[in-house]
């Protein structure tokens, strides 16, 4: 990713997000307001193929939970913060998480994006019995 250039976010394509905003509070229509810290139940560990990322409601916020090839979980924020970009499609790695849109990489030990001031927020996930659990 290094040297890529990345266009100016014009509107986001996730509801509810302001161009540049880290959609970590983006809710769910009629849902109640998330209480933090708490644990959701947002699938099953096989509902995300290894590689792959899903997008779940975890609580009423919007999370991209993604199964590394290495068995590992991790679960971010639905909306990418450039510009909205569905993260859950994005490609990943033990590494980093690279948005689909404009190419935007997220290191997953600090979501930040090395070269840019964006940040994506990062929640703890766990395999309990099968269940994805989400800690939003």
């Amino acid at each position: 990713m290094t040297g890529a250039v990345h266009a100016p976010a014009e509107q986001p394509t996730t509801p509810g997000t302001a161009t540049g905003s880290p959609a970590t509070g983006v809710e769910t229509p009629g849902a109640t307001a998330p209480v933090r810290g708490e644990r959701h139940v947002v699938g099953r560990v096989e509902d995300v193929p290894p590689g792959e990322g899903r997008a779940f409601v975890a609580g009423g916020v919007q999370v991209a939970v993604f199964r590394l090839r290495d068995g590992s979980l991790r679960a971010t924020q639905a909306a990418c913060p450039h510009a909205g970009g569905p993260l859950a499609d994005g490609q990943t790695d033990a590494g980093v998480l690279v948005c689909p849109l404009h190419l935007y990489a997220f290191r997953w030990v600090d979501g930040c994006s090395p070269g840019s001031a964006l940040a994506l927020r990062t929640y703890p996930v766990t395999d309990v019995d099968g269940a994805l659990v989400v800690e939003v």
